[in-house]
């Protein structure tokens, strides 16, 4: 009954959506892929507002419920009445009174299940498409039949696009790039590749004050080569949005420079690699919010080549909706996780395969995040670095917040919301 409920106000959700996009017109661009989604709809936006009228999708809203709410303006209700009588009112009055709408919709769409895609797409087409990376093993693989195609699946918006218009995707993905031939998009590749038409180079540790501050590179677009710095978070992943983001830009007639200086203020969202002051002279490296294998492999390479760290521990969650890729990774994983760390802190049933991996690195093994929040603040020391990722639902954000420095920094971690803080 609950299914059939949900199905329902999603489909009425749909109808409303795609009955404002008919009266307004903006123009879409979609960002879709299996990781970093979020933080490029958010340089993608930072660029784009300074030639459109703007509106991007908040946080992660990118399901067959989350891109109505961004179109229709609104916030996720919740189930709550209120909410639903101000998702009501707002849909009303988009529909019947003069509004001063957006002129461009930064939508992130993201797949749960074979057909989510084509629901939202059967709401809105864009003309133009961001794919992130579609990789071996991606998130949400137990719902398919196979990797194959839940990167189908995520590759679809750009099957949509008419001849010419924009398809950025990365050219360090194989997978992206042989779809991308069935398509007669106009291709703009960015990455690390040499054959990237925007590139990223020269890439390391960007410092202040003798501290990590973020990332830095040398990005390279139409022959022109200008310095890229990506202040709050660490590792190679967090400069690919800033580099997809100027590749959208060169396709919106937008030059380098200044697209460049669209993304000074910048910052990748919460739980993605952003840096904390940790407790007793310590740094946190939190990547809260989500975990899937190829993110906690790069993860964990940015944490083996942290500089000036007297020990690097690695606390991990369970890597979730893996199906029966999830023994392998998980053991794939152990051994980077003991290659990479000093200490390897694993939480949850899964992850007690990284007492069995390959090394000699200690594991230290919990069942909760909670029961790993309480036990590691005693265990930290001065200059340690420490990495903490794991899936949404192990709720490793409370480990990051139980060793902060500031306690006022919690403000900046994911899923502080009231509706999530209730959650056991």
């Amino acid at each position: 009954m609950k299914s059939f409920l949900k199905m329902i106000v999603a489909n009425m959700l749909a109808i409303v959506a795609r009955a404002v996009v008919h009266r307004y017109a903006p123009r879409i661009v979609m960002v879709t892929g299996s990781v970093g989604k979020s933080s490029t709809k958010d340089a993608i936006a930072a660029v784009l507002a300074k030639r459109f009228f703007v509106r991007k999708s908040e946080k992660n809203l990118n399901t067959e419920f989350g891109v109505p709410y961004t179109i229709l303006g609104v916030k996720d209700p919740w189930g709550t009445f209120f909410g639903w009588v101000s998702v009501m009112k707002a849909s009303l009055a988009l529909l019947l009174l003069p509004n001063h709408y957006p002129n461009l919709l930064v939508l992130e769409v993201g797949a749960d299940r074979p057909g989510d895609l084509a629901r939202i797409l059967s709401i809105a087409n864009p003309v133009a498409v961001v794919v992130t990376r579609l990789p071996e093993v991606p998130v949400h693989v137990e719902a398919y039949s196979s990797p194959e195609a839940v990167r189908e699946e995520e590759f679809s918006p750009a099957y949509s696009l008419k001849n010419g218009e924009p398809l950025i995707l990365s050219a360090d993905d194989p997978y992206a790039l042989d779809s991308a031939v069935r398509t007669s998009a106009r291709i703009i590749s960015y990455g690390t590749s040499e054959d990237s038409m925007v590139r990223i180079s020269d890439i390391g540790f960007y410092e202040s004050g003798g501290k990590v501050a973020g990332m830095q590179a040398t990005i390279s677009m139409n022959g022109q080569q200008e310095n890229l710095v990506v202040k709050g978070s660490v590792g190679t992943t967090h400069l690919l949005p800033a580099a997809a983001a100027v590749a959208l830009a060169g396709a919106f007639d937008i030059p380098l420079p200044e697209a460049l200086k669209a993304l000074d203020g910048y910052e990748p969202p919460p739980g993605r690699g952003r840096l904390f002051a940790g407790i007793k002279g310590s740094i946190i490296i939190d990547d809260s919010y989500n975990a899937s294998p190829v993110a906690v492999e790069e993860a964990l390479s940015t944490l083996k080549s942290f500089p000036r760290a007297k020990r690097r521990i690695a606390v991990l969650g369970d890597m979730l909706e893996l199906g029966r890729y999830s023994a392998i990774e998980h053991d794939r994983i152990g051994a980077l996780a003991k290659d990479s760390a000093d200490i390897v802190v694993a939480i949850g049933v899964r992850t007690r395969a990284f007492a069995a991996a390959k090394g000699k690195t200690e594991v230290m093994l919990f069942n909760t995040a909670r029961a790993a929040a309480e036990a590691l603040p005693a265990l930290i020391r001065k200059d340690d670095a420490i990495l903490v990722k794991g899936s949404q639902s192990m709720r490793t954000e409370r480990v990051v917040e139980a060793m902060l420095a500031h306690p006022s920094d919690a403000l900046f971690l994911v899923r502080q919301e009231r509706e999530w803080k209730r959650k056991v």
